[in-house]
């Protein structure tokens, strides 16, 4: 039975991604054109940007931690009230400061859905399928980012915005209750010894793995963001396309990272089969798909030449990147206990938010400087050179600075014993 239920399950943190990604990008595509356009330019845009992600930098901290206690259950289902609430919320904003806030919480809240989907996988998977469910329930931010444009473009334009975000956060709440029916606990998940003692989230932070793993995604993730935060405003600013053309043809990069989410989790789980192992397995694919992010960046500024071969340069980093998270969510539970593993997760996001915050602010007042002296093409592709060079150092963390990817021993006496002193691994 439960070979069956763990496909229901995953499914269950596939649409919750997806929801999350609905619910982040909305606001980018709505303030790309029109209206809020007027009230929010490039640079308040990147500020904006910089409050989601010190929120989520800030719920990284708590978040994974509060779960592992909570289970993915009932931490699920608080993530989904929390952020969809604050989407909600953007409806009645009317400042950027209003905007600020209501992005700010929308940080905290969301940053929970990985550390809830990871700990659903490790309780549902067994560890040489985890990449594959773990790219799986990860695909629903580019399915999210797919759907988007031509949603927001079709409710926006017949609604208004402020009914486009009340609209969207009425999935949130009936996710929630399909959840809340459905999900349960297997019981192989809650045979953990009594005596096991739950890791501190600093213990967690000095070790060697999780502090490159963090260090690693400051310069990665931002990437990403770049992807998601700016296509809209790229496509009118430099091709000066309305949220109706966007709306039909921003799907594109998204369909093709779609498929690295797939591919990236399967190329790792075939290279298994063959006979590599997990640890060397799970660190090549993540090392070549961070070189695809960081070879189509630092390309894009010669390969572009329409808004055609723009979209498919975003969509090869987005590939990129997707085939690097798939495997990138499976690494905690290749090396810290099960009852760490969304700990562990939300600790290393901690760099999300940080490099989020740093790249996005520092993306607004690129664009606002450059595009006055040089336009906006030359501002487009100074980012693109600047993530390129971003992606190649999150490379280099991975090949020099993280180490072998092995189950760190000290972690499993800490929670089979008791403290002692963990020594970065």
């Amino acid at each position: 039975m439960r070979s069956r239920m763990r496909w229901v399950m995953i499914s269950l943190a596939f649409l919750a991604t997806v929801l999350n990604y609905v619910h982040r990008l909305a606001f980018n595509y709505l303030s790309a054109d029109g209206h809020l356009r007027d009230l929010i330019p490039d640079d308040v845009f990147g500020y904006l940007g910089t409050a989601f992600f010190i929120a989520y930098m800030i719920s990284n901290v708590f978040s994974g931690y509060v779960i592992d206690r909570l289970g993915a259950r009932l931490g699920y289902i608080c993530c989904m009230l929390f952020w969809t609430t604050a989407g909600l919320f953007h409806a009645f904003a009317r400042t950027p400061l209003q905007f600020g806030i209501c992005r700010f919480f929308l940080g905290i809240g969301e940053a929970g859905n990985w550390p809830a989907g990871l700990k659903l996988t490790s309780e549902w998977f067994r560890p040489h399928e985890r990449s594959t469910a773990s790219g799986i329930f990860n695909s629903g931010s580019a399915l999210g980012a797919i759907i988007v444009p031509p949603l927001v473009a079709f409710i926006g334009s017949r609604y208004g915005w402020q009914s486009t975000f009340v609209i969207l956060s009425i999935f949130g709440y009936i996710w929630v209750i399909a959840y809340r029916l459905i999900y349960y606990t297997p019981a192989s998940a809650t045979t953990e010894k009594p005596q096991e003692r739950r890791i501190p989230p600093l213990t967690l932070l000095r070790t060697r793995f999780v502090s490159t793993f963090l260090l690693a995604k400051i310069f990665l993730e931002p990437v990403w963001y770049f992807v998601t935060f700016w296509l809209g405003r790229y496509l009118v600013d430099v091709f000066h396309w309305d949220l109706k053309k966007i709306g039909w043809y921003a799907v594109l990069p998204f369909l093709i990272a779609d498929i690295g989410n797939i591919i990236g989790g399967y190329f790792t789980q075939h290279i298994i089969r063959r006979g590599m192992p997990v640890p060397q397995a799970r660190k090549l694919s993540m090392v070549l798909s961070a070189s695809i992010m960081c070879v189509s960046l630092l390309a894009g500024p010669f390969l572009i030449h329409s808004p055609v071969s723009a979209l498919i340069v975003f969509g090869m980093v987005g590939f990129g990147y997707t085939s690097y998270t798939a495997n990138g969510l499976a690494l905690p539970a290749d090396v810290v206990p099960k009852s760490a593993t969304a700990s562990a997760w939300g600790l290393a996001c901690i760099g999300n938010g940080l490099g989020g915050a740093i790249f996005q602010s520092a993306s607004g007042i690129t664009l606002k400087s450059l595009s006055v002296t040089h336009g906006y093409t030359m501002a487009y592709n100074t980012l693109f050179f600047g993530f390129g060079i971003s992606a190649l150092i999150g490379v280099a963390i991975f090949l020099f600075a993280m180490g072998p990817i092995a189950k760190d021993e000290a972690l499993q006496r800490y929670v089979a014993t008791g403290p002692e002193i963990v020594e970065p691994a």
